[in-house]
């Protein structure tokens, strides 16, 4: 058989493919556990990123998540705060009303803001009446109102809770300083309040003793009735302003106490719009011709004219007496007694209470008198004082008694 070349060369092709489709087969088993090996390899960091990135978005969610709910404890805290200051506030204002009351009715006029309930500016009246009356509600309405962003998406609620956790700070800080504020205002105006009583107080007392009539002092060692008890701790109060409440109500009482003492003791006029015709002291007695004591004041009358009584009392005289005539004696209390002599009618009996300015009588001549007029008197222990003392002391009293 002869072999041509032709031959040959497939032959040698043939060859030569089985030995590269063997080495390929070959190679092909040897690396192929490495090449899975490769892919199952880059498959599995694939997928343990996957699992990280998964695991740290979880992550970030509950801080978030965490972070709001802790936000939401810090607001509602500081929401539950501020509503026990404006219910203090509200309840201060109870307390406020009566002792205004009384302040009003001595003629002390407070400032501006006191007693009415504390109104917010108008610049921050949003975020005050948020705080004060809607409670967490309205906070966050105030705070968020729907900024657009996505709540729930991790990446964009974190500025945004950084944003609310800002203005929520400035807003309660804002509330807060008001209500601070507002606070401090009602301490200083009860203080003015105390201190214009006291003032006032003090000056009634200071002509009271310059008639002689002494004020009864609330120092222990001056008190003149007994007292005792058992020894107990005192009562603290609670803030600044339940001791201004106290200091006020202390002034407020001394100056009613003052101010009754006052009224009830004789400073008005028996005889208004009537002149003096004998004032107290030594005078020529008009019946004898010599030096005698005239132990009261005349006032110019006519009969009839009206006589008044010029302090609140008890009448313990109404009747004839010896150079008196007709004669009304009122007792005021405190050792002082008041006289109104030669009248023509007595319009009031034994132990009726009179008040200041009540008509007892009418203007006469019964008695040791030359003429009709009006004779007053003024005693203190039972000896005649001059009455002059209380009228002048009466004009200068009406400014603090209206």
């Amino acid at each position: 058989m002869a072999i041509r070349p032709w031959m040959a060369a497939l032959a040698v092709c043939v060859l030569g493919s089985l030995v590269i489709g063997y080495l390929a087969a070959t190679s092909y088993l040897v690396i192929r556990d490495d090449l899975i090996g490769a892919t199952m390899a880059r498959q599995a960091r694939m997928q343990h990123d996957y699992e990280d990135r998964i695991a740290a978005l979880r992550a970030q969610l509950d801080r978030i998540t965490s972070r709001q709910l802790l936000d939401q404890q810090v607001m509602e805290q500081k929401v539950e705060k501020l509503l026990e200051q404006q219910s203090a506030l509200f309840s201060r204002h109870g307390k406020l009303g009566s002792l205004l009351d009384r302040a009003e009715e001595s003629g002390l006029k407070p400032a501006d803001g006191l007693g009415s309930k504390a109104q917010p500016s108008s610049s921050a009246a949003p975020e005050r009446q948020a705080a004060l009356g809607g409670g967490l509600k309205t906070v966050e309405n105030l705070l968020g109102k729907k900024t657009g962003a996505d709540t729930g998406s991790a990446l964009a609620y974190a500025p945004l809770r950084e944003n609310l956790a800002d203005r929520a700070d400035r807003v309660f800080s804002k509330i807060t300083l008001s209500l601070k504020s507002i606070e401090k205002q009602q301490i200083a105006k009860i203080a003015d309040l105390t201190v214009g009583a006291s003032q006032t107080a003090d000056a009634i007392a200071t002509i009271l003793r310059r008639t002689g009539v002494e004020l009864a002092s609330s120092s222990p060692e001056y008190q003149t009735v007994g007292i005792g008890g058992p020894f107990v701790e005192p009562e603290l109060r609670s803030s600044a302003f339940e001791a201004s409440l106290d200091q006020l109500d202390a002034a407020l009482s001394r100056l009613e106490s003052v101010r009754e003492t006052a009224r009830n003791l004789p400073f008005g006029n028996p005889a208004p719009g009537h002149g003096v015709t004998s004032r107290f002291g030594n005078r020529i007695d008009p019946f004898l011709g010599r030096l005698a004591l005239h132990a009261g004041i005349d006032f110019q009358a006519d009969n009839g004219d009206e006589i008044k009584a010029t302090g609140a009392g008890k009448v313990i005289a109404a009747g004839p007496a010896s150079g008196y005539g007709n004669m009304v004696e009122i007792d005021h209390g405190q050792g002082i007694t008041t006289r109104y002599g030669h009248m023509s009618r007595i319009l009031v009996d034994v132990g009726d209470v009179v008040a200041t300015g009540d008509l007892i009588g009418r203007a006469g001549s019964t008695g040791r008198a030359t003429g009709p007029h009006v004779h007053y008197e003024v005693r203190r222990d039972g000896n005649a004082i001059d009455p002059i003392h209380f009228l002048n002391a009466g004009m200068k009293l009406t400014t603090y008694l209206q």
